[in-house]
Parts: structure tokens; C-alpha cells; sequence
């Protein structure tokens, strides 16, 4: 009778602690450490002035009922990682900054765009071809592109950002 009584203590205390195995991730292990990265949320014009003092500027203008604008999520998360230090990426929305989607004119969504400078209280923009303009209409990319397209236009504006300073 004891050596059960023992052996269901046992029994009991092995099930007991069973579940404290988990491991806890040690922030010093050499697993690699990943930057955050955000995609801002824009509502001003002052944020993007702030932001291409820095560097390029990427802005999405969209909603979130638009399922375009919803499938470029991933995207922008992607451009905002490997852009990091280099560029910013902002999304604006337009039922939340409705001065935003009239001063850029948007009349469709998502509409997307680099800013690379401002001169004379104007934007500059970066277009796919590699051409600066402060013609925004020109520089605009409208609907959802594959990645490589945000890349390229993303990889000019960061060479003109280097470039101009």
C-alpha cells in the first residue's frame, strides 16, 4: 500500500511539472534580432514634410474597405523592413484624412507614390522611370503592383536621396 501511495505521488509530481518545459527566448542567444519597422499612418502634410528631410517618403493612399488597399498590406510592411533607415512608408487613409485624399487629388485607390524632396513648398516626386517631377499625376502608381515595382521605384528614389546630398 505505501509503495503505491508513493508511486501515485510520483506519478502525480512528473504530470505536475510536465508542462513547465517550456523555453524561454534569451534575447542575447545569437538569434537574429529584428528591427521594428512600421508603416506610419499619415494625416498631415507636416509628417511627410518631417519625414523626406530624411529621406524618401513612400505614401499609400487608401481605406480600409478598399480589398486592394487591404492586399498591399504585406507589401508595405515588406518596403517598411527593408527600407528601414533608408526611407519611410506611410499610408493614408481616406476616410480618416479626407484633406489628405483632396490634395493629392485621389480619385482612385489605392494610389501610391514616392516623395524624394520638397522645393518651394512643392513635392518632388520620384517616377517609375527613374525622372524626377513635381507633377504628381506623372509619378502616381495606381492599383496594387507586384513588390519588385514598389522595390525599383523605392531603390531610385533612395539613390536620388544619396545622391542630392
Amino acid at each position: 500500500m505505501n509503495k503505491l501511495v508513493i508511486l501515485l505521488i510520483l506519478l502525480a509530481a512528473v504530470l505536475f511539472t510536465a508542462g513547465c518545459t517550456e523555453e524561454v527566448d534569451n534575447p542575447n542567444d545569437t538569434q537574429e534580432i529584428q528591427v521594428k519597422s512600421v508603416v506610419e499612418n499619415v494625416t498631415d502634410l507636416e509628417q511627410i514634410n518631417t519625414s523626406v528631410q530624411k529621406g524618401p517618403v513612400f505614401v499609400k493612399v487608401g481605406a480600409e474597405w478598399c480589398g486592394p488597399c487591404q492586399q498591399m498590406k504585406p507589401i508595405l510592411s515588406d518596403l517598411a523592413a527593408e527600407y528601414t533607415g533608408k526611407a519611410t512608408v506611410m499610408s493614408a487613409d481616406i476616410d480618416q484624412s479626407p484633406q489628405l485624399a483632396a490634395y493629392f487629388s485621389t480619385s482612385y485607390i489605392p494610389d501610391s507614390f514616392v516623395v524624394v524632396g520638397l522645393e518651394n513648398g512643392e513635392y518632388i516626386y520620384m517616377q517609375e522611370d527613374g525622372n524626377v517631377t513635381t507633377d504628381r499625376f506623372q509619378a502616381r502608381v495606381l492599383g496594387v503592383m507586384d513588390k519588385q515595382v514598389y522595390e525599383e521605384l523605392m531603390d531610385r528614389a533612395v539613390l536620388y536621396h544619396e545622391n542630392a546630398e
